[in-house]
């Protein structure tokens, strides 16, 4: 039987139209649903996840509350974090508050307030996604050392209270007073180069700066904490021989002599000077191999030799230290420089301090308040050593 043609074209359509029909559907069904067809809230909260992770993947933050006798001061670190690298200090962010902790040993809860305002600064500065990761510390000075009884151990446990609900990493012991001399006798520590100035570079270490006024009171024969019963009467062959004022430490007030005349005063003053620290310092290796930067009261007393300009600072030698020592002490027994008497003292503490530490007399220090716009601080030492231990060891 034949078929027209006409009827074979239309078969020939039809069974073409068919299949095509098929393939379209099967097509269809296996392709995956267009970017326009998710929910947007989806596609956003995609985003907000991805931005979270580069933020917790970049940087890392660090809080440090630094309890002063006159004010609690808040210093907010943010560190730039690279795979295999130190960390680079990329902000900080400073506040202080007015009176120190010590002002509520009387009634500590009062001491709450101060506390939470400060850390609204931190909260407000951290990425909420990164509190529980940012470790939170508070070291104490002299204001609460000095304090009777158990006032300190109340107002310390009172900060670890407020700290234990707010959010961010913290530990009871992460909360401490600082030990006196000891703050200016073994207050060194090294940082990375690059944590200051962004690039791999050699270490450098950073003094803390602490503790002169403590040394001063020791080298001066008193002890912290213990007034003198009586008439608070300090002698020292450190200063003039004719010397008498009065000098005011943790809100105690001393007056202080120099003895009579007839001992050599630097000589007198170093032996003395020596006695204090003898066994309260240990040495640091390498100190040969690494750039040091100094601050505080070594920035400061190298201003009062003129050895530097207080505006750009600059370097000097342990050398100058030392030899800068015995020309001040000497011209106080001829009766000079009375306008600064505690300056033999100072110089002579400063030059066997760094000799204990292992800095020979030709060992160069550069003395500046700031790297790249940074000011130097211990709060800035004591936390970047937080922040590499938490990366080390997932704890301070």
């Amino acid at each position: 039987m034949r078929f027209p043609k006409l009827a074979f074209v239309f078969m020939f359509v039809g069974c073409l139209v068919v299949y095509l029909t098929y393939v379209k559907r099967h097509y269809d069904d296996s392709k995956p649903q267009l970017p326009d067809q998710l929910p947007l809230h989806r596609m956003d909260i995609h985003k907000q996840s991805t931005s979270a992770q580069v933020v917790s993947e970049s940087f890392q933050y660090g809080i440090m509350f630094d309890a002063g006798s006159t004010g609690t001061r808040i210093h907010i670190f943010k560190f730039q974090i690279e795979p295999n690298e130190a960390p680079k200090l990329a902000h900080e962010t400073f506040r202080a508050i007015k009176p120190g902790l010590s002002a509520y040993a009387d009634d500590p809860e009062k001491s709450k307030e101060g506390l939470l305002e400060l850390l609204n600064v931190a909260k407000d500065t951290v990425p909420e996604t990164l509190w529980s990761s940012s470790p939170l510390m508070l070291r104490a000075t002299a204001g609460l050392r000095l304090l009777p009884g158990e006032k300190a151990t109340i107002l310390l446990d009172k900060v670890r209270e407020v700290f234990s609900e707010s959010l961010f990493l913290y530990r009871p012991d992460s909360v401490s007073i600082m030990d006196g001399t000891d703050e200016g006798t073994v207050s060194i520590t090294s940082l990375p180069y690059c944590v200051l100035h962004g690039t791999e570079t050699p270490k450098v270490g950073i003094y803390l700066g602490l503790g002169l006024m403590s040394a001063r009171l020791a080298v001066l024969g008193g002890i912290e904490g213990q007034p003198l019963a009586g008439p608070q009467e300090l002698v020292s062959p450190c200063l003039a021989p004719d010397y008498s004022g009065q000098w005011e430490h943790a809100e105690v007030l001393y007056t202080v002599k120099g003895q009579k005349a007839g001992e050599p005063i630097y000589e007198t003053c170093l032996t003395k000077v020596e006695k204090m620290i003898y066994k309260r310092v240990r040495k640091i290796e390498g100190v040969k191999d690494v750039d040091f930067y100094a601050f505080s009261y070594y920035y400061d007393r190298a201003v009062d030799l003129g050895l530097i300009d207080e505006s750009t600072g600059g370097s000097v030698k342990v050398s100058d230290y030392i030899e800068g020592a015995k020309k001040v002490c000497n011209n106080m027994a001829a009766g000079g420089i009375k306008e600064s008497p505690f300056l033999c003292l100072d110089l002579t503490y400063i030059s066997v301090l760094l000799q204990e530490l292992d800095f020979p007399p030709d060992k160069e220090l550069k003395l500046a308040r700031q790297i790249n716009d940074v000011e130097t601080s211990w709060a800035l030492g004591a936390t970047f050593h937080c922040i590499e231990s938490v990366h080390k060891h997932g704890t301070c």
